[in-house]
């Protein structure tokens, strides 16, 4: 299921989504400006490497002056391919307008970076040694669906699912497309060896269970848990 849309409406304009999505097609048109062996050599000195923040790897970025701990929030912003760029920004600008109406524009900033620290950590904490850089939005954005689970997992996503060459598009419930992509990253996470390259699955569960803890502290108290499938009003 490919989620393209949701109809659950925002109160504010969400400034910082769009803000968090052109620095990351900003950060992605420089990789490409720097050639195919640039574009490496940026995901690998640039990218968030485990072994570099416990030093048990030396850490190529601090040749250009940025240290590992800088490196986890540069990465945030690197991404390894166009698809890996355009899964990340959709699922960004269908969800991530609602959780920063949710919490406000400041603390929703703050949600999204820890959730990206929370994913790098949580890689760290799964292989400390790993030397594979890890580049993405994906890890703070985990966090953003963690939120949206708990707030509006009655709001219906519209998805289209692939069937040959034809795309069903059809309506369901939040809780079912989110809780069925956190289930996918957890068995696949038990089942991927988190030193091999790929996808850093580690970083989705971390990140998602940092949206979970975190969404309780940074909401607003207007908003309810739980919400309703279609707000007329601000909050109701």
């Amino acid at each position: 299921m490919i989620p393209i849309s949701d109809d659950n409406p925002v109160r504010l304009t969400p400034f910082m989504t769009w803000a968090l999505i052109l620095a990351c097609v900003f950060v992605y048109g420089w990789e490409i400006s720097l050639g195919s062996r640039g574009f490496d050599a940026a995901v690998n000195v640039l990218g968030f490497t485990p072994g570099t923040l416990l030093r048990s790897q030396s850490a190529p970025s601090e040749q250009m002056g940025v240290s590992p701990v800088a490196t986890i929030f540069i990465a945030m912003f690197l991404h390894g391919s166009f698809l890996h760029l355009a899964g990340n920004m959709l699922y960004l600008w269908i969800f991530g307008n609602n959780i920063e109406d949710a919490m406000g524009h400041v603390r929703f900033t703050l949600f999204y970076f820890i959730c990206g620290v929370a994913a790098a950590m949580a890689m760290a904490f799964m292989d400390p040694a790993s030397t594979v850089p890890m580049v993405g939005a994906s890890g703070a954005i985990s966090g953003v669906l963690g939120a949206y689970m708990l707030l509006y997992p009655r709001a219906r996503v519209t998805v289209i699912l692939p069937l040959g060459i034809i795309f069903y598009p059809f309506r369901i419930a939040a809780v079912w497309v989110v809780g069925l992509w956190f289930l996918t990253q957890l068995v696949t996470a038990a089942l991927t060896d988190p030193n091999q390259p790929g996808v850093a699955w580690w970083a989705h569960v971390g990140g998602f269970l940092a949206g979970l803890l975190l969404t309780p502290l940074l909401k607003s108290s207007e908003v309810p848990y739980f919400g309703p499938e279609y707000r007329r009003g601000p909050w109701n």
